[in-house]
This record gives C-alpha cells, structure tokens and sequence, in this order.
C-alpha cells in the first residue's frame, strides 16, 4: 500500500497548538487531509502524534473523522512514523509534516509517480531538503517504508531520532540511497517564499489565503494559485519572510 504519514503534536514551542487551529471554520490538520486525499495514489492517510496528554484532541478529531492514527514517542519521531506506517501495512511512505497545511496533492502524485519509475535505482525522492526550489510548504518525500527500519537497526543518531529522514541527506550515505531531489523551473522556483506553519504570522498567512480562496475551493486551488496570491498581497508576504528570516 502507499500510505501517507502526517507528524503532528500540539506542544510545539513556536505555536502551541497549531494543528487545530481554524480557518474558515475548519482546523489546520483538517484543510491538510482535504487537500492530500486527493491525492490519486494514497490508500491512507495516516496521522502520527505523540502519548502525550496534549495531544489527546488530535485523537477526537481522528475518531470524530475516521480517520487512521498512531501515537508514539515526541521526541523519537523517527520510530513513530515507522510504527505508524507498519501498523498499516505501508510499502511506500509519503512522509508529509503537520507543517504543510497547504499541500498540494498534484506534486504529491508526481513524487509518487517518480518514485515508482525510479525506484530501486534511487530509493528516496524528494522536493525538499537543503537544495528546496519551491516555497517551503509544499514538502513530499517518498520512499519505502522499510528504510527507516534500517536506519533504526544501524545505530541512528537523536538526530535521527528527530529528523526522521535526515540519513538519506548525508553525504556519507549518498550512494546508498541515490537521493533523487525534483528541482522546479517557474512559476514553482520560488525557495524564498513560505507557507509553512510555524509562527504565528505563518498562521494568519496561511488562514487569509484559506479564506480568500473559500472552503468551498479548498480542494482545488494550486501551488501557483498560493504563489500568484503572495505575488499579489506581498506585504502580508514579506512579513512572514521577514518573521522566518529572524528565526
């Protein structure tokens, strides 16, 4: 099966309990699901958070939408999503972050449809990392599940532990996993702009862009759709990037 993987928590220093927060009525995590489910290849999407008690209304909202969950370690992310995706059967795993509320499910099938043609020549495809092209907020990675089992049993680092696929960057394991990075031409080459989701600035952004397209579009509007709509709003555009820049 090809599962998907949402990492969320509700105790993030930055913005504490970012994930349900709301835009247009609805909570961040849930604009998230809407848009991956499109997504043509995914069986499942499956959210991943943490034992703890704060994260306890991450759960009600999975029972209350039926949607599959696991819960783990905070801070050993790299066996939580692991465990999250054997309990479900995953062969392929798109690991996404609860970062990325307005993911676009076209680039996520893309990165899947690479991965398949490319795969075991290259065992992870990736839109993000340190050589990222498009704004941040749109981060996809695929790859077999079993390779973070292999990273577990090969002494991993609290890096990591934290960083759940931060060995595939490595220089010392390059031609181990033949890392096959996707770089953007315009109007996608845009690595200065973000729509990620950690400050509080990021959040008013990212509610004005929800609400401006409507709920009902929730759906349907693109990566360039969001880029064109920065373009054109660009103060509250560069006060996020200003905010980001200090951080």
């Amino acid at each position: 099966m090809i599962n998907a993987t949402i990492e969320v928590r509700m105790t993030s220093s930055r913005l504490p309990g970012k994930p349900l927060m709301l835009a247009g009525g609805i909570t961040m995590l849930e604009i998230l699901i809407r848009r991956l489910s499109q997504s043509k290849f995914l069986d499942k999407i499956i959210v991943a958070t943490t034992i703890n008690k704060q994260d306890d209304p991450i759960i009600e909202f999975c029972i209350a939408n039926n949607l599959p969950y696991y819960r783990g370690s905070e801070h050993n992310v790299l066996e939580r999503v692991y465990s999250a995706a054997k309990q479900f059967e995953t062969d392929t795993l798109v690991q996404i972050t609860g970062d990325c509320p307005l993911i676009d499910y076209r680039m996520v099938d893309n990165l899947i449809e690479i991965f398949t043609e490319n795969y075991p020549f290259s065992r992870i495809v990736s839109n993000t990392g340190p050589e990222i092209s498009m704004p941040w907020g749109f981060d996809v990675q695929v790859y077999k599940a079993d390779e973070l089992k292999k990273v577990i049993d090969n002494s991993p680092s609290e890096e990591d532990k934290e960083h759940v696929s931060q060995r595939f960057y490595s220089a010392e394991f390059k031609e181990t996993y033949n890392l096959l990075h996707i770089k953007y031409g315009p109007p996608l080459n845009r690595p200065e702009l973000r729509v990620t989701l950690d400050y509080l600035e990021d959040y008013l952004l990212i509610k004005e862009i929800v609400e401006d397209f409507g709920i009902q579009n929730l759906k349907e509007f693109t990566a360039e759709d969001i880029i064109e709509w920065l373009d054109s709003h660009p103060v509250q555009r560069d006060k996020v990037i200003a905010k980001h820049n200090e951080g």
